[in-house]
């Protein structure tokens, strides 16, 4: 049985007073409920070492939402996977949808990343998912079948078990759809297809997070799929109560 992992991503939001009320909420939160799931915050780098500091000793892990594909050099601007472990991170989010679409992230430079974190010890939270006008031209499976084979193209066959991937329909993102449970457990299956065929065994221990809008309303019938392991939490993650709600929802699943 695989456990449960929900990371919250907070994207470009966030202060130093709201980030300390937020961060305390959650850990009292997980304190009460109980450590059955896998739990980890993604924040901006700026907050990376106030949350390091909030979350030591605690049950809640530290992650980024972004990593260089380069260890050094000359890229203003860039976050090395060094940098960020030694800021005890334990999570990289890679090829999320709105790095590929404002920064023009391709397949090959999502699969660097991830590589970059792995090499770092890393774990990178591998995003593909297809916009609504890939779905409704009946991409979907190509789509996400080309951006998760990128990745494993560049993986060895160990690396497999290392990485999380996070499907996230971009038409549901922030625009308060929803993939229904079955249409979000069938491109999940398909995902655990893809890495099967390059490990078997890994495959079936890889968590699949489903980000689509998760939230407390709709967590509990998402995560009773046979095939999500979890969610990438956007809005929800930003209430410490919607946060948890979701938690609990797998603790249950």
């Amino acid at each position: 049985m695989r456990r449960k992992l929900v990371a919250g991503n907070w994207k470009m939001n966030g202060g130093l007073a709201a980030n300390a009320v937020l961060v305390a909420d959650v850990k009292a939160g997980l304190a009460a409920i109980g450590g059955q799931a896998d739990v980890a915050v993604c924040v901006p780098a700026p907050y990376l070492a106030q949350v390091q500091a909030a979350v030591a000793g605690s049950a809640l892990a530290l992650g980024a939402q972004d990593v260089s594909a380069y260890a050094s050099g000359a890229y203003t601007g860039e976050v090395s996977a060094g940098m960020l472990v030694e800021f005890a991170c334990k999570y990289a989010i890679v090829g999320h949808s709105e790095r590929r679409a404002y920064h023009g992230e391709t397949d090959a430079l999502v699969a660097a990343k991830a590589v970059a974190a792995l090499k770092s010890g890393l774990t990178p939270i591998v995003c593909v998912g297809e916009t609504l006008a890939e779905r409704e031209a009946g991409q979907t499976d190509a789509v996400v079948g080309r951006q998760v084979d990128a990745v494993l193209a560049v993986l060895d066959v160990a690396e497999v078990a290392r990485i999380v991937v996070a499907y996230e329909p971009v038409w549901a993102i922030g625009t308060g759809k929803t993939a229904t449970p079955e249409m979000a457990q069938d491109v999940h299956a398909k995902l655990r297809g893809k890495l099967a065929a390059k490990n078997a065994a890994a495959a079936a221990k890889v968590q699949i997070l489903y980000g689509g809008s998760m939230k407390p309303d709709n967590a509990k019938e998402l995560l009773a799929m046979s095939d999500i392991d979890g969610g990438l939490i956007g809005g929800a993650a930003l209430k410490a109560v919607d946060f948890l709600a979701i938690v609990q929802a797998a603790q249950g699943n």
